[in-house]
């Protein structure tokens, strides 16, 4: 079983203004509600592959059963932990430029802290958890570390999708994906990686380190992927992006999704590719229809 973490969940208002005027009345051109949250995206992508996953988190207050609701309309099992406040509204604004407003989310307090970690005692040895997003300044900031930690004693895969400290800490606990982009590659070792030439050093030393296969993501300009034997370079489909949230999200679903049906790690960075390429190229999160139209242009070489 895969299950995914998303400690902020949120809904992605998506608003669409044909010439925004600050301090004046801007009438939308267009609108969308989504549920929002790179955990929760996974799991609305695996669904889309035909893997069933379980969605864990914290939710509240109305916008929390929105999440829910869109979840099990989707057919998306989820386990959330109710708690007190609502959950956030992120607002995303095109107009001339794309604007974000992300909202804070709830504060979780220990007693709801110790529900989430009561669920997570249903996972087993050889099961999956994707950790993903930030970690709420109301947690510790050390916990995703602790996850990877307990996931490499109890046997349970953790694929890790953040950024900076938090990324660096979970490394040395032998994660099984973690997938920075190039900037926050870079980020990591102080350096400016604008090529993939360039990030495979770096990648290669976060392997050496601990990380059992590394995800780099070059936006339109590819991916690489590097395990602790091999490394494959990809290309990306072409197409118009039309939405660039949840790229990196169905990244990661397409390659966890497919891994666990193949145990092909070629395979499943394949799938991949052509998954966050798909939604790139959607309004929403991609459907499966577009994954496998796009999956022919996804060439792979391995080094």
């Amino acid at each position: 079983m895969i299950y995914t973490v998303t400690l902020n969940p949120s809904i992605d208002y998506i608003v669409e203004v044909e010439d925004l005027g600050l301090g004046k009345i801007n009438r939308m051109k267009r609108e969308n509600k989504f549920p929002g949250g790179k955990g929760i995206n996974v799991s609305r992508v695996l669904k889309r592959l035909d893997v069933e996953s379980i969605a864990l988190g914290f939710v509240g207050g109305f916008t929390g059963d929105f999440i829910k609701n869109v979840l099990e309309n989707e057919s998306v099992t989820s386990d959330f932990v109710q708690v007190e406040g609502d959950s956030r509204i992120n607002i995303k604004l095109k107009s001339q430029l794309e604007t974000e407003i992300n909202g804070q989310g709830p504060a979780i307090s220990e007693e709801k802290l110790d529900q989430f970690f009561y669920k997570l005692k249903q996972i087993k040895k050889g099961d999956y958890v994707v950790l993903a997003g930030n970690i709420p300044n109301t947690l510790p900031s050390d916990l995703y570390e602790q996850l990877t930690l307990w996931g490499q004693e109890n046997g349970i895969h953790i694929i890790v999708d953040a950024s900076g400290k938090v990324l660096l800490d979970v490394v040395k606990h032998r994660p099984f994906f973690i997938k920075p982009n190039h900037h926050e590659l870079g980020d990591l070792f102080d350096v400016k990686i604008t090529s993939i030439e360039q990030a495979i050093p770096y990648g290669k030393k976060l392997v050496e380190m601990g990380a059992q296969n590394v995800g780099i993501s070059f936006a339109g300009d590819g991916a690489i992927l590097i395990t602790e034997s091999s490394v494959y370079i990809s290309n990306v489909p072409k197409g118009e992006v039309i939405n660039s949230v949840g790229a990196g999200d169905s990244l990661v679903a397409g390659f966890v999704g497919t891994y666990v049906k193949t145990n092909n790690i070629e395979t499943a960075f394949k799938v991949g590719v052509a998954s966050g390429s798909a939604t790139a190229f959607s309004e929403d999160l991609t459907k499966r229809e577009k994954i496998e139209e796009l999956l022919n242009q996804v060439k792979i070489e391995k080094d």
